[in-house]
């Protein structure tokens, strides 16, 4: 450690300014060195014999040595050594054609959700709201549709994953939006929509960056997942809910905070293990009334999630 840290100290002595080969034979001489030499100019003792090398002999160190510590400046933090420079593949596992064509038809789908979702927003832009609703049902068709597919296919990635939580951003989290403030025009004031709308777009966000981090439950999701949330927008939209206004903007904004609360939401595969006749029940309502039926399960839906919460804090 002794011999380190002299080392490190005679290279700090080096003087600002001069060039490697302008080094005087002092300047890199050990800090016990120098110190010997004052006292022989202080006592006349210049006649002894000064060391010629510019590295004492003893250390056994050379050039290479000394620029291994020179300090480096903050600002300029040195390259770090890249001994393999080939990319990650995108496909883990065996790379065959077959596996190929089975993950470019996954991400084709994904691609489709975007696609359709870029197309949703430009139809709700030359005021096509029910065609761009219609465009954002079957972005949740295809956003379904891959994630099956990856699965049965056994072509899952983490390319594939951050792909549909990107597409899911562009089709959930600003087509759905854009399409509802489109549908609002003229009932309710335009400040009240975008704000609205913008906190779709906001929860929906903060929503998929927290799925994509946490940890998986296999039974429920922890807040209304996006894709939901999309959906009974856009069906919303499609079937034209005849309420007011200022009900819609309020349904909206509780909607968006949904998605990032931490109420538990019971997934599909569960809720398809219901009792058939809590499925009938809402088949019979969609013939009566359509519209009623499907503004009472979405409210059944929202509020079950408060409700789970409660009841397992009370077997906790």
């Amino acid at each position: 450690m002794r011999r380190s840290s002299t080392f490190a100290r005679q290279v700090l002595l080096v003087r600002v300014g001069r060039r490697d080969g302008d080094l005087h034979p002092t300047d890199l001489t050990p800090t016990e060195h120098r110190y010997a030499d004052r006292q022989r100019r202080r006592y006349g003792l210049d006649r002894l014999s000064r060391p010629t090398l510019a590295v004492d002999p003893t250390l056994g160190l050379d050039r290479a040595d000394i620029d291994a510590v020179v300090p480096v400046s903050p600002a300029m933090p040195p390259m770090a050594q890249v001994d393999d420079a080939r990319s990650i593949p995108l496909l883990p596992g065996e790379r065959t054609m077959a596996r190929r064509m089975k993950f470019g038809l996954v991400n084709a789908c994904t691609l489709a959700s975007l696609m359709l979702g870029m197309l949703a927003i430009f139809l709700a832009m030359q005021g096509e709201v029910r065609m761009a609703a219609l465009c954002l049902i079957a972005c949740v068709g295809f956003d379904g549709l891959d994630g099956a597919l990856a699965r049965r296919l056994g072509v899952a990635s983490p390319f594939g994953a951050q792909m549909d939580s990107l597409a899911d951003m562009c089709s959930f989290g600003l087509a759905a939006p854009v399409v509802v403030y489109a549908s609002l025009a003229g009932s309710v004031s335009t400040a009240a929509a975008a704000v609205a709308c913008a906190l779709v777009a906001a929860c929906a966000a903060i929503r998929l960056a927290r799925f994509n981090v946490s940890p998986k439950d296999g039974r429920f999701f922890c807040g209304v997942p996006t894709t939901m949330a999309a959906a009974v927008l856009a069906v919303t939209v499609a079937i034209g809910l005849p309420v007011p206004g200022a009900v819609l903007v309020a349904g909206v904004a509780l909607l968006a905070f949904a998605m990032v609360s931490s109420f538990p939401y019971a997934k599909l595969a569960r809720l398809v293990k219901l009792p058939p006749w809590l499925w009938l029940a809402p088949v019979i309502g969609a013939l009566v009334d359509i519209r009623l039926t499907f503004a009472l399960v979405v409210v059944g839906y929202l509020v079950s999630g408060p409700v789970l919460w409660l009841r397992q804090r009370r077997t906790a």
